[in-house]
């Protein structure tokens, strides 16, 4: 049996050398390259992680050590937590509202907007491009500018108007919220829709589909990574409103936890309960982080579908 030049020279290499061939040493500039891109992505972890880590501890204090500065409290207690759900805080209530705020706008958000966005990305007419910058442009009107007129219309009490006494009401939160939701929604299925060939929609038609019989049963499941990663970034966003829960829902049993949390009180009705927000500030987040952390293959499915043809 006849050997390669190849293994003729490997026979007689040494063991230190046969290893650097198999790893052969990366140049300097790359080593350090790589380990700064480490060290940033780790930065960028401990960002994010820290104030998290802040909230968790601080709400484990003792609600006498609210400032504490301590990284780990001595001892741990959850009197903050049992002061959440008192019946003076009707945090439990706050919650359910916060969802129905949240999921209704989800909701009616991937509704339109799915509709909205499979006829931009399928119909050919002039000024579409135009159309989708208007869109676009609906959400980057600052919120302040929108609450006066906002609050005009829906405080009315005329006759005849096209918005009733609107005021702690959940579609005075929810309406406005569309605003801020539909046109992120419409450019992110834009663009997932597009990426779709129409030639599965012609096949379904050709085997007797309606139009609309293909873009339910054919289009609607190929684009279920997007429409999910649409769902849950609208969820979110509607879920951590602020400004509109607290200008419109000024009844406590309408009002969401975000406004809840800004309203909690000490014992004594004036000095700030930093624990007790803290404990309501995490559950309020963990919810939205076991959903990310359970559902990210869609979102990122989602996020980079279309990247790559």
């Amino acid at each position: 049996m006849s050997t390669t030049t190849a293994e003729v020279r490997e026979e007689h290499l040494s063991k230190e050398e046969l290893e650097a061939l198999a790893h052969p040493k990366r140049p300097l500039k790359e080593r350090i390259g790589v380990v700064l891109s480490y060290v940033g992505m780790a930065a960028i972890v401990l960002y994010c992680i820290i104030p998290f880590y802040w909230m968790v501890v601080s709400s484990l204090r003792q609600p006498s050590e609210g400032r504490s500065t301590e990284f780990i409290p001595s001892p741990m207690s959850i009197e903050n937590y049992q002061a959440v759900f008192s019946p003076l805080n009707n945090f439990g209530r706050s919650l359910i509202n916060s969802l129905i705020v949240a999921g209704t706008t989800t909701i009616l958000t991937l509704l339109f907007g799915i509709i909205g966005a499979y006829a931009l990305a399928r119909l050919r007419f002039r000024g579409k491009g135009l159309v989708l910058w208007l869109i676009m442009a609906c959400s980057m009107f600052p919120l302040v500018v929108l609450l006066p007129p906002l609050l005009k219309m829906f405080s009315s009490t005329e006759p005849f108007t096209w918005f009733p006494y609107w005021i702690n009401t959940y579609q005075s939160v929810i309406i406005p919220g569309l605003s801020f939701g539909l046109p992120l929604a419409v450019w992110n299925l834009t663009a997932f829709f597009k990426q779709l060939p129409v030639e599965l929609e012609q096949a379904a038609m050709v085997d007797g589909c309606t139009p609309g019989v293909a873009f339910r049963k054919v289009i609607l499941p190929l684009a279920a990574p997007g429409i999910f990663t649409t769902a849950i970034i609208v969820f979110i966003m509607a879920w951590n409103e602020f400004l509109l829960a607290l200008t419109f829902l000024q009844d406590a049993s309408r009002q969401t936890a975000t406004v809840a949390i800004s309203k909690f009180t000490g014992t004594s009705g004036f000095d700030t309960p930093y624990g007790t927000i803290m404990a309501a500030g995490v559950l309020v987040t963990v919810p939205l982080l076991l959903a990310v952390l359970i559902f990210q293959r869609r979102i990122v499915a989602g996020l980079t579908a279309g990247g790559v043809k």
